[in-house]
């Protein structure tokens, strides 16, 4: 009997580490783990095909139906598993078309996922396909989730902080949204659920963090620019009584006003925020830090929670503007958040804008901030400063900001 390949497909970094470890525990470790479409396309192309894919259905970019109808066109997954919170109605359609495709649906798991569930399910395909839950030879990625913090922090020159402009309905720079990647030198680009561990994931998370911070910081100050960054605040780091002061501490180092510096926290975690992590926010903002809310309309808070937070702005996710100029029900969502937002003094980031009809259906509902690949995908700081560069002599109509 071979080993077991899964593929995981998820653009939550904790969940695609909680998912890794809970397929470890279940004795998988030949693990292909991605944050979009386009990463998991060529890890396949590297690695092969998988036994089972497992799929968030909502994505940055092409989104996992995209990915299911690829796995299904080029034969590289036997079995699928669809991770999703996605209303009973389109997982009972996943549900008739994946046989159809020539894939066997497992099961649907509801995030967070269950170790309990997902373990029955790769059982279940164990029992039918005859494979081993132990494999022969452990796989480069497995090793790298063995190393400590302390050996990840000695290769930090190669983790790699990307930029991803955000700009206003006028095409003006209204800020550049920085994530970190570690570039392996045989492995390629890796997203941290690669090399996370549950026990050191903690640690980890906010020396990546730290590291994001000061690198987009360097970037915000570069000759003088004070270029507004955007960078995501796991809550973790709001158990940090010091938090405020040694952020302000890294803006005075490189004389930025803290309004050059939006943190994002997603709006899952916002319902489960301790008292003195609200405390902490409230210091942030005091400091003058923007704060963004991710993920506006998963639901995961009721609206009373998310408008006690100190907030500045409401960043919506993909599904909710993939398609928007062709389905009526998106374009009306969109326009509820931004007359919502404009009645709090709330500005409102759009993101996953990657065509130009998504585009002018934005512009024509009013005044967001813009994000997507019809605007620029994600860059490295130098290329990022050629990019401003280019566009700094004259503003641009709908057809230069691509």
């Amino acid at each position: 009997m071979h080993a077991l390949k899964v593929l995981i497909l998820e653009d939550h970094p904790f969940q695609l580490m909680a998912l890794h470890q809970m397929l470890n525990a279940a004795g998988v470790f030949d693990v292909l783990a991605a944050e979009s479409v386009s990463c998991a396309r060529q890890m396949l192309e590297r690695r092969g095909p998988v036994d089972i894919a497992i799929c968030d259905l909502y994505m940055d970019g092409p989104d996992g139906l995209a990915m299911i109808r690829h796995l299904a066109d080029k034969r590289l997954a036997g079995a699928l598993i669809v991770l999703s919170d996605a209303e009973p109605a389109l997982l009972d359609t996943i549900a008739e078309l994946t046989p159809q495709l020539g894939l066997h649906l497992l099961g649907c798991l509801q995030k967070p996922a269950s170790g309990a569930v997902l373990h029955r399910l790769l059982n279940e395909y164990r029992d039918r396909s005859g494979v081993s839950p132990v494999p022969a030879s452990v796989p480069p990625i497995q090793a790298l989730s063995r190393l400590s913090v302390e050996q990840l922090a000695q290769l930090r020159q190669q983790w790699r902080v990307n930029y991803q402009p955000r700009i206003h309905a006028d095409g003006s720079l209204a800020c550049v949204e920085a994530s970190v990647r570690w570039q392996h030198p045989t492995l390629g680009s890796l997203v941290p659920g690669q090399f996370f561990t549950v026990p050191e994931g903690a640690a980890l998370l906010e020396m990546l963090t730290w590291h994001v911070l000061e690198n987009a910081l360097v970037l915000s100050a570069a000759d003088g620019r004070q270029v507004p960054v955007a960078v995501n605040l796991p809550p973790a780091l709001l158990l940090d009584e010091a938090l405020a002061e040694r952020l302000e501490r890294l803006l005075v180092r490189h004389r930025l006003p803290a309004s050059s510096l939006t943190l994002e926290i997603g709006e899952p975690h916002c319902g489960q925020l301790a008292p003195c992590q609200l405390l902490r926010l409230a210091a942030l903002r005091q400091l003058g830090v923007r704060l963004c809310l991710d993920e506006f309309g998963r639901g995961a808070a009721n609206l009373r929670q998310l408008f006690d937070l100190p907030l500045s702005e409401l960043k919506l996710p993909g599904e909710f503007v993939r398609g928007m100029a062709e389905e009526g029900t998106k374009a009306a969502v969109v326009a509820a958040a931004l007359i919502l937002a404009r009645r709090s003094s709330l500005d409102v980031v759009v993101t996953e804008v990657d065509t130009l009809a998504d585009w002018q259906a934005v512009r024509g509902l009013g005044q967001p901030r813009v994000q997507g690949r019809f605007i620029a995908g994600p860059m490295s700081g130098h290329e990022l400063l050629q990019w401003m560069d280019a566009r700094a002599p004259k503003t641009r109509d709908a057809k230069g900001v691509a």
